[in-house]
């Protein structure tokens, strides 16, 4: 009898067991079953309608006037030479400081093309020179001084200019020393940082840059054929103020901002100021540097020797993009 009953038990156990097992997994099945229909009705839900037709930049225009004065032009086209190609005490409207200055190949062409009530081109005037300081006989102004200057004067031009005249577009080019200060230009004004008042940015049609040196790949629209390098002021940017009067200050913070798609970058492959390899000894560097800007790459952008896009040199390409961004610009009403 004893034995019967614990046979009874040993049957009973593993019922039971097996009962709970299967109480338990038809729980999970039915609490997988509630989260599948949660998450159908999740993925259904209707969502937000799709924008129709098209959409405002990202930084919106403010209100302006309806019309400027007279005197304005349509486009301010704003021209900043290289190293040696200016002085601080040039015609910013007949420039002779440097008479094979490579954007005169530009900025003469645009003034044969255009009147000055569409586009008032103005030649940026200032020191532009870079001390070598591995010469002592060097008595030439230092990087940080010269590329200073000529930032204060062009952003000082944009920011009368589009006070008097609020319905003025402007483009803004730049070789070498004048490709970093532009960009540096654009930057800023892409980045909300002063030049242009916020609202403001889309009245910049186009930033042209040549051989930029502190260009990045990637971060404006590289024209091919496009280098892998970096500008040098990036290739030395972790030397801070080891040299004095030469500050090399790296990547622009932010990039280019709302201003990215609107700036146009040349570099020829080889040219040490924009396709830089990483540096090991920064006062070489820095020497190389300062004689770069003579190389014989460097120096050849007004042939297609080191650079060319569908046969146009790098001043050709830039002469033709420019103009295309003046014929297209707007033609705002006069008082």
């Amino acid at each position: 009898m004893m034995a019967r009953r614990t046979a009874g038990r040993a049957r009973k156990g593993p019922a039971r067991r097996m009962g709970k097992f299967a109480l338990f997994l038809l729980a999970l099945a039915v609490i997988a079953i509630v989260l599948i229909v949660l998450l159908v009705l999740v993925w259904l839900k209707p969502g937000p309608l799709p924008p129709i037709g098209p959409q405002p930049p990202s930084t919106p225009s403010k209100e302006r006037p309806e019309a400027q004065p007279a005197d304005c032009p349509d486009v301010l086209t704003v021209v900043i030479p290289g190293t040696w190609e200016s002085s601080a005490a040039d015609d910013p409207y007949s420039p002779t400081a440097n008479p094979n200055s490579l954007m005169l190949r530009v900025s003469r062409a645009l003034s044969q093309q255009y009147d000055s009530s569409r586009t008032e081109i103005y030649t940026v005037p200032y020191t532009a020179q870079f001390r070598n300081p591995t010469n002592l006989a060097d008595r030439q102004a230092d990087y940080n001084v010269s590329r200073t200057q000529g930032y204060k004067r062009a952003a000082g031009k944009i920011i009368n200019t589009n006070k008097r005249c609020p319905l003025t577009g402007y483009v803004i080019m730049g070789f070498s020393q004048g490709a970093v200060i532009a960009g540096d230009l654009a930057s800023n004004i892409g980045n909300g940082r002063g030049v242009l008042a916020d609202g403001d940015q889309d009245l910049v049609l186009g930033v042209g840059l040549i051989a930029d040196g502190r260009r990045q790949p990637g971060k404006q629209n590289d024209v091919a054929p496009s280098p892998d390098g970096v500008g040098a002021e990036i290739a030395l940017g972790g030397m801070g103020n080891i040299v004095p009067g030469i500050t090399m200050t790296g990547p622009r913070d932010g990039g280019f901002g709302d201003l990215e798609d609107r700036v146009q970058s040349i570099c020829a492959p080889g040219d040490l100021i924009c396709d830089s390899p990483t540096v090991v000894n920064p006062l070489a560097a820095v020497s190389k540097l300062a004689n770069a800007a003579s190389n014989p790459i460097h120096a050849m952008y007004a042939t297609t020797r080191y650079w060319e896009n569908d046969g146009r040199t790098a001043t050709q390409w830039m002469y033709t993009w420019s103009k295309d961004l003046i014929d297209d610009a707007p033609r705002p009403k006069h008082n």
